[in-house]
């Protein structure tokens, strides 16, 4: 049986699975992915467009998600903590590739370094 070939994310879902992956899965939850990808890229983030893609992320099967520890604070609830699943790495191996890809020898045109 042919495999089938991992599948080709969106610019925000690939940048919520790269944050998710820096991370790691006992620290990646709606609020320090959205934090994560603002730092890094200076970008405004909703963290409802975040929860949105998770959930997105999640119903593909690239992401899990699961309750973490219940926060100090008291009545403090759990976070729901992320893991990026084998096949959102390799959704991930693939999007950044076609992006490295069709970018190939067009630096000199848009101006970045290889």
């Amino acid at each position: 049986m042919a495999k089938t070939p991992p599948q080709s994310l969106a610019e925000f879902e690939l940048l919520v699975l790269l944050a998710a992956l820096r991370l790691g899965p006992d620290e990646a939850y709606t609020v320090s992915i959205a934090d994560h990808i603002a730092r890094k890229t200076g970008r405004s983030v909703r963290r409802a467009n975040v929860y949105t893609t998770l959930q997105r992320l999640e119903a593909k099967r690239l992401v899990a998600t699961h309750l973490g520890e219940p926060r100090p604070e008291r009545g403090g609830k759990p976070r729901r903590l992320v893991s990026v699943r084998p096949s959102g790495l390799a959704a991930v191996r693939a999007t950044t590739g076609a992006i490295r890809a069709m970018v190939g020898e067009l630096a000199d045109v848009i101006g970045e370094t290889t």
